[in-house]
């Protein structure tokens, strides 16, 4: 039970006892003191002071009185100020804190729950490579499913992959038309890269096509729609729905490369699944809910057969859920997904991770699916982010303008390399250790960077801002954990069968352990708001509040070997927590560098 909860419950049985009065526990608010005033956390005593009818400070004395005689190994002192009582804890609860957990490297995490949570997250067209987006949504995906872990929750990693649909098509037309019979071996080149290049090349010759067919009189609407490699790609996606061989064939030689080249990245970055559902065998799904729908009133048709669902009630519009041929739309076979994935899983909590321009879509399907009383209907979540920019500006996939994922890897990691090469302090590390050290630094950059920012926040990424040493950056706290490291490997190991017998706490130790402590409820809220930003905040601010620590006070030399033990199992305490928090964020933390 962390140090708040403790309060808490002190602060609930005090007030029963004094004023006989019920409360619940998450009525009572505990904030951390401001750093000008005396004190660890504060209560908070407004919303008492009008059912009691006391003033603020007699308020504030009867209940701080009580808190310290009754709980004299949890607190030392208190003070009032304006209605916030300021309560101190006893050193030696801290100490006794770090003596129990110091070099338990699971501290923070829970035991297991008996809850089921599935998160899909990437969504990759099988068109072309992952991008910049594409980065921060399997950032995301992954860390929220580990964060959520940590806090005991069975977890499953789900991915869609969109295998189907008249994009896919483009890119085979083009690779008919322009490749000569050229494949990702021939070539050399990543399949997924190799398929882009024909998306891309597609596009430049539909542009070329309209263009022509303007100058010969067709209005640009005309032009588009009867531009011959467009018509051709229409074709071919019919020829897909129908089955026919050689273009079955075709599609499925170009997905495996594209596949080949996704794993590629997603082992480089650190992702995985559990589970892949493809749209090619998902697309057809929702169907018969759609009809189950329809008879049941959810759903109505229209004169011309297509069906539709009237949510304007709830503040939306009116949707279409299957069109009059009968073919589905992208809803009926989220709802059809929906439902499978549940059958298959049973989660109490599916998360999509997906960008914000789907805010609506999503909301249709979470209310559809309550409509209908689906399985696991409630548990939708939409975990909602927005945009990465370039300071360039936006990115565009069509015209070949997209940050492709893996170039964006590769250009980190060698800015990783020319910042740590400049600070000359790895001269004795081998290629093979300097080669996994840039790969740590380089793609640790690249997650904190994206992670940091609430995930509803658009953000701009500035590779060279994003690996800076001394700043609000994943290297920063990289190097400190490497930096404790070497405090450690210098005193060899923590002396642990030595008890912390002195509890006197000089400020910035105790503010460390103080820091230290929080951790479990810092974990606990980043899965309470699906954001990791949270916890890089977090991992920034520990980093910084051990590099003031040990400025101030030697280790190695400290006053006493007292004083030495409590500094080291700090040290120690710091670097668990700290590979701890990055660990959450998919990030490696090196030993030395």
């Amino acid at each position: 039970m962390s140090i708040a909860e403790q309060i808490r419950k002190a602060a609930k049985t005090t007030i029963e006892n004094l004023y006989s009065l019920t409360i619940d526990e998450k009525d009572i608010q505990i904030n951390e003191t401001k750093p000008e005033f005396e004190g660890d956390y504060t209560l908070v005593l407004f919303s008492f002071i009008k059912q009691l009818k006391k003033s603020p400070d007699q308020l504030g004395k009867e209940i701080g009185d009580h808190l310290v005689n009754n709980n004299p190994d949890l607190f030392s002192a208190y003070n009032i100020i304006k209605g916030f009582l300021n309560l101190t804890v006893q050193n030696k609860y801290w100490v006794e804190f770090l003596q129990k957990n110091y070099s338990d490297s699971n501290y923070g995490k829970k035991n297991s729950l008996d809850r089921k949570v599935m998160v899909e997250y990437s969504s990759p067209n099988t068109n072309k490579p992952l991008h910049l987006g594409h980065l921060r949504n399997n950032f995301l995906g992954w860390s929220v499913a580990e964060i959520l872990k940590a806090n005991g929750a069975e977890i499953t990693k789900t991915c869609i992959v969109n295998d189907r649909g008249i994009h896919i098509c483009k890119s085979m037309i083009a690779w008919q038309l322009f490749a000569n019979g050229e494949t990702p071996e021939s070539t050399g080149k990543k399949g997924d890269h190799f398929v882009g290049d024909y998306y891309v090349k597609f596009n430049d010759e539909y542009k070329k096509q309209i263009d022509e067919l303007i100058a010969n009189g067709k209005s640009k609407d005309e032009a588009e729609k009867e531009a011959p490699i467009m018509k051709a790609a229409q074709q071919m996606l019919f020829n897909w729905e129908a089955g026919k061989p050689d273009v079955i064939e075709l599609w499925k030689k170009m997905n495996s490369w594209v596949y080949d080249g996704f794993d590629i990245t997603y082992r480089r970055i650190g992702s995985d699944f559990q589970k892949i559902y493809y749209e090619s065998n998902t697309y057809l799904l929702g169907k018969d809910i759609v009809k189950e729908g329809l008879e049941k009133g959810v759903f109505y048709q229209k004169e011309d057969g297509s069906v539709w669902i009237d949510l304007t009630a709830d503040g939306l519009d009116e949707k279409l859920v299957m069109r009059k041929d009968g073919t589905s739309v992208y809803i009926t076979q989220d709802i059809g997904l929906a439902e499978q994935k549940f059958n298959e899983y049973k989660p109490n909590e599916s998360i999509y991770v997906i960008g914000d321009e789907q805010n609506y879509h999503l909301k249709v399907l979470k209310l559809i699916a309550e409509k209908l009383n689906l399985p696991g209907a409630e548990g939708i979540y939409h975990l909602s982010y927005g945009m990465v920019e370039l300071p360039t500006g936006r990115m565009k996939s069509r015209e070949g303008t997209v940050v492709d994922a893996d170039d964006m890897v590769d250009e980190m990691v060698a800015i990783a390399g020319r910042h740590t090469e400049e600070l000359g302090k790895v001269k004795d590390f081998t290629s093979t250790e300097l080669k996994e050290l840039y790969d740590t630094l380089g793609i640790g950059a690249l997650k904190f960077f994206l992670l940091r920012v609430d995930p509803k926040k658009r953000m701009i990424f500035n590779p060279e801002e994003s690996i800076d040493f001394h700043g609000f950056t994943g290297p920063f706290v990289q190097y400190t954990h490497a930096r404790i490291k070497s405090i450690l490997r210098k005193e060899k190991a923590v002396d642990s069968p030595q008890s912390i017998v002195d509890s006197t706490l000089l400020k910035l130790e105790k503010a460390l352990i103080v820091k230290l402590e929080q951790y479990s409820t810092i974990v606990e809220e980043a899965a309470t708001e699906h954001n990791p930003s949270v916890l890089a905040i977090y991992a920034f601010e520990l980093a910084k509040m051990f590099n003031a620590f040990y400025t101030e006070h030697s280790v190695m030399n400290a006053e006493s070997d007292e004083k030495k033990q409590l500094r080291l199992k700090l040290s120690e305490m710091t670097a668990n927590v700290i590979a701890s928090a990055m660990g959450l964020l998919g990030i490696k933390v090196p030993e030395r560098m």
